[in-house]
């Protein structure tokens, strides 16, 4: 186990070396994330699919005094199992074993040259990851596009999902239906290929933390500039336009009303991610994102739903305020 100064220590050095080159692409990482340090020693899930072997990259924590619960964690579109730190601390903490894997095609785990990326597909890997590990029933706790992919594996996998949590969860609305133009895997390709630093540390500012920054963030922001930066960052961009294409154009938001499981919605409503929504006409721009309102239409749409708000907070609330969203989160949780 890397110990926590350890880790902090390397978090440190990634962002006292881009202290020293601000505005610039400091990093540079393998294409399945090597040379970046995650809080916990990650094991390997080999599996087959769609006529290849693929590995799943994960983090199993066991806590010192267990519950006999277990938290799977599900990490969004621009983040990876590494950004859970926090969260899997808490939760270990409160008794849980935590798994968080990198889904295919993110981070530490597989990027194949061919894929056909679907949340039913992601949500098939994780279950067989989870009965590999004898994980019968779990915890689903999910942010961004790991909303969609958890809200997926609840509909596939009721009777082995012990309640939902969805943390600022993508898919509250359906894009295309709302005007947002279709944009072709190739055309996501070349925007993927165009990431650097500037831009991730722009868009997160503006969109995760409501405007506010902080060093903390920095590691996060050098995370996905050096994998965009490094030398596989063409099936980088590759695997990450195919992802896209999957958020576009699988909407799960129509089918809240069939959820049968226990759901706990946390959202920070300074929070305004769409996808695509920079393609769209400025008046259809503007009606996107609005996650106040989108998250209490959720609410009422899923049964039975539970709505936690952050006011002050945006699409990352675990990462911008970790006390108070952990408090939260510890609460929300079924005994």
């Amino acid at each position: 186990m890397i110990s926590k100064s350890a880790f902090l220590a390397g978090l440190l050095t990634v962002s006292a070396t881009f202290a020293s080159a601000i505005g610039a692409d400091t990093s540079s990482f393998g294409p399945e994330l090597q040379g970046f340090a995650y809080p916990y020693p990650l094991e390997q899930f080999s599996f087959s699919s769609q006529r290849q072997t693929l590995r799943m990259a994960y983090m199993d924590v066991r806590p010192k005094n267990a519950n006999g619960r277990t938290a799977v964690l599900l990490h969004g579109k621009n983040f990876c199992a590494a950004t859970w730190k926090g969260t899997i601390d808490a939760l270990a903490a409160a008794g849980y074993r935590v798994v968080a894997p990198d889904q295919i095609g993110f981070c530490k785990s597989s990027k194949p040259e061919r894929y056909q990326y679907t949340f039913q597909q992601l949500a098939r890997n994780t279950h067989a990851l989870l009965a590999s590990l004898g994980v019968k029933t779990a915890t689903l706790i999910a942010h961004s596009t790991g909303g969609m992919l958890a809200v997926r594996y609840a509909l596939m996998y009721p009777a082995e999902t012990g309640q939902l949590v969805l943390i600022d969860p993508i898919g509250l609305e359906d894009w295309k239906a709302k005007g947002v133009p279709a944009i072709s895997v190739d055309e996501w390709y070349e925007r993927e290929l165009k990431t650097n630093a500037d831009g991730i540390r722009r868009y997160e500012q503006a969109t995760y933390y409501a405007g506010q920054w902080s060093a903390d963030y920095e590691p996060w922001v050098q995370m996905l500039a050096g994998l965009n930066n490094g030398p596989g960052k063409e099936l980088v961009a590759w695997n990450s336009a195919l992802i896209y294409d999957m958020i576009y154009a699988q909407p799960v938001f129509y089918e809240f009303p069939k959820i049968k499981v226990p759901t706990l919605l946390m959202i920070g409503d300074k929070d305004n991610t769409a996808i695509g929504k920079e393609y769209a006409a400025p008046e259809i721009r503007a009606t996107l994102g609005n996650y106040p309102e989108l998250a209490k239409r959720a609410a009422e749409l899923i049964p039975g739903a539970t709505l936690v708000e952050f006011p002050d907070l945006g699409h990352a609330p675990q990462i911008q305020d970790p006390a108070a969203f952990h408090e939260a989160l510890i609460k929300g949780l079924l005994p």
